[in-house]
């Protein structure tokens, strides 16, 4: 039987952190599910990082359809779960069902993924997130230690369940690692 993915995201996600996980794991046979707060055409982003600029830059990218609502989302259902980053993660977060689809994986020992802004999503779970190493754009190195984790400082990290990089560049091990762990 075939494992089952969630990725959960939205609106500004950044597109190579949903679509490079997304082909991947239909590549492995995965059956995969994109979540959302509404099934939609998302609008996804690209962000890139220029020399001489202090952060990056969006700019608009594809369009891509999510399978399910996230009010709709039975975590017993999959197998493994990946969290874009982008902008997505900062109202995503608060969904009100959010806490409990997070929350599922960890406690079950499920493999998750979360890159770059992802960290915004598991700030919802302190109690889940204390004492937890991962890493996560910089820029959300705060977010990772409000919630009682360890900041690592590198660009794949993974620690129990959880599997972490900073950004799009870092994808290739970052999805080597989440097949490992969930196969």
């Amino acid at each position: 039987m075939s494992k089952k993915v969630l990725i959960l995201t939205g609106d500004a996600v950044e597109a190579l952190e949903v679509f490079y996980p997304y082909y991947r794991c239909l590549e492995e046979g995965f059956d995969v599910t994109i979540a959302s707060p509404a099934v939609k055409k998302l609008y996804t982003v690209s962000h890139d990082f220029i020399e001489g600029l202090e952060t990056y830059v969006e700019r608009p990218a594809y369009n891509l359809d999510s399978h399910a609502a996230l009010a709709d989302i039975d975590p017993e259902q999959f197998d493994g779960l990946i969290i874009p980053g982008g902008r997505a993660p900062e109202y995503i977060r608060m969904n009100e069902a959010v806490p409990a689809i997070l929350r599922h994986f960890f406690e079950k020992n499920k493999p998750v993924g979360a890159i770059c802004h992802a960290a915004l999503m598991l700030e919802v779970i302190p109690d889940v997130m204390k004492g937890r190493e991962y890493t996560a754009y910089p820029a959300c190195k705060p977010d990772v230690l409000a919630c009682g984790a360890t900041y690592i400082d590198q660009n794949l990290h993974t620690h129990k369940n959880l599997v972490s990089g900073k950004a799009w560049p870092d994808l290739p091990g970052f999805m080597r690692e989440f097949i490992r762990l969930l196969k």
